[in-house]
């Protein structure tokens, strides 16, 4: 049965073209949504772009016929309307002071027009559902991108398989190793435990690439880099993805203290200084409100960006030893740089080790605007931790970071590893746990 949708202002500043996303279904745009996203248009971050791209596409539409009488978005997809709604149809004890309430105010309005149809609001807002559901108005959630349907079901960059004992032997005599695809699903640049089906503890690491391609060694950075030792399995993995050249998009996750950025910067700094395999270290973290807060600060953009680049600053002293005059040194000469992420859009970044920091705080769109200004011979390193998201219109399936481990998982350019332990103190991984 065909239904109507009534699409909260949260799901337009989400995603501009969610009216595209209901196949037949009509589309109803309170009136009220149209005033909530004319307050978000200057805003120079992910949700200003959404919020200007969707009055594009209504403006469009208006060329098209009537909105309040409704536009047909194509030949597949229902009618779209803009409608306000009656007071008489609402409760007497209705409170239409907030925009939430005329938001369900129209709902309640078309759902009296049109008896025979299902009225369903679509919202972000949490308590909108709850408000909803108390007024017994269906009410779903509008999930864009959605990476995965649960967290639990993200790509980690890591499996187990059991092969005979022999396999295990064999492996570590330097035979070629091959897996069967009707055994086991694989990535590309996915690490593989071995284990023997006899003996749970005889255990082997290998690298995959390609089914027809032999398993490989992963033991070439145990001893780290940089004066950085791998503590687990996982941080070895994710040195090995960072050290390749011929990996130039790695995707960390991991929990506060797992050694995420810290293991990029050793990277970085190991392959910028001592090898010269990139010409510059380039670092950024995305601000929230990104692009905006930043002009309230005092100073030049070095200076702006200080506060919102303290951790990685932190890290990078302690990696040198805590010389802040050489640090000092390389920053002045552009050595290892700090980026502002909201002036990135129109740049090209050449012969750069990359690293964003924090990018689960990125929405598919901001991701794209960075993955896309990586120049020729350049390394991008994305890291995060998808139970720590800022932005309130991201979740742990829809943000940028989880996208981009989902649609970068099945090319051999991209490499990613999910960091289990946390390393940085007791306390830090006891918080991370149960808080």
């Amino acid at each position: 049965m065909k239904k109507t949708y009534i699409l909260d202002t949260s799901v337009f500043l989400t995603n501009y073209n969610s009216i595209f996303s209901y196949g037949e279904n009509d589309i109803v745009v309170p009136l009220k949504v149209l005033e909530e996203i004319d307050k978000h248009k200057s805003r120079q971050d992910g949700v200003g772009v959404n919020a200007r791209n969707t009055i594009r596409i209504l403006d469009s539409l208006r060329e098209k016929g009537n909105l309040h009488k409704g536009v047909a978005l194509s030949e597949e997809k229902g009618i779209l309307s803009v409608r306000g709604y009656d007071p008489f149809d609402l409760p007497d004890d209705f409170d239409l002071s907030t925009a939430d309430n005329q938001i369900i105010g129209t709902a309640i309005t078309e759902g009296k027009k049109i008896p025979d149809t299902e009225v369903i609001v679509a919202t972000r807002d949490i308590n909108m559902r709850v408000k909803c559901d108390a007024l017994e108005i269906p009410c779903e959630d509008y999930v864009p991108h959605d990476a995965v349907s649960m967290t639990d079901g993200l790509y980690i960059g890591f499996a187990t398989h059991l092969v005979d004992d022999q396999t295990i032997d064999r492996f570590y005599d330097g035979e070629q190793i091959y897996l069967d695809e009707s055994d086991i699903q694989l990535y590309p640049n996915q690490y593989v435990m071995l284990i023997s089906n006899t003996n749970e503890k005889k255990t082997a690491l290998a690298k995959f690439q390609r089914y027809d391609f032999s398993l490989s060694r992963v033991s070439k950075f145990k001893n780290g880099v940089w004066g950085l030792t791998p503590r687990n399995k996982e941080q070895m993995f994710s040195l090995d993805l960072l050290m390749n050249p011929e990996i130039p998009i790695v995707t960390l996750f991991g929990r506060a203290g797992s050694g995420k950025t810290l293991l990029a910067l050793a990277a970085g700094l190991e392959q910028v200084l001592e090898k010269n395999t990139y010409k510059k270290l380039v670092v950024s973290r995305p601000i929230q409100p990104m692009g905006r807060d930043i002009g309230f600060l005092p100073g030049s953009l070095e200076e702006k960006m200080i506060p919102w680049l303290m951790p990685i600053q932190d890290n990078l002293e302690f990696l040198m030893g805590d010389n802040k005059t050489t640090l000092e040194m390389y920053f002045d000469n552009g050595t290892i740089q700090m980026e502002a992420l909201s002036y990135i859009r129109g740049r090209s970044i050449p012969n750069a080790y990359m690293i964003i920091d924090e990018a689960q705080n990125l929405t598919t769109h901001e991701l794209k605007t960075i993955v896309t200004r990586v120049g020729e011979g350049t390394k991008i390193i994305l890291t995060g931790d998808v139970e720590q998201i800022d932005s309130i219109y991201l979740d742990e399936t829809t943000n940028g970071l989880s996208y981009a481990v989902e649609r970068f998982k099945t090319t051999s350019l991209a490499g990613h590893m999910q960091l289990m332990k946390g390393e940085r103190s007791k306390v830090a991984s006891l918080a991370a746990k149960i808080l």
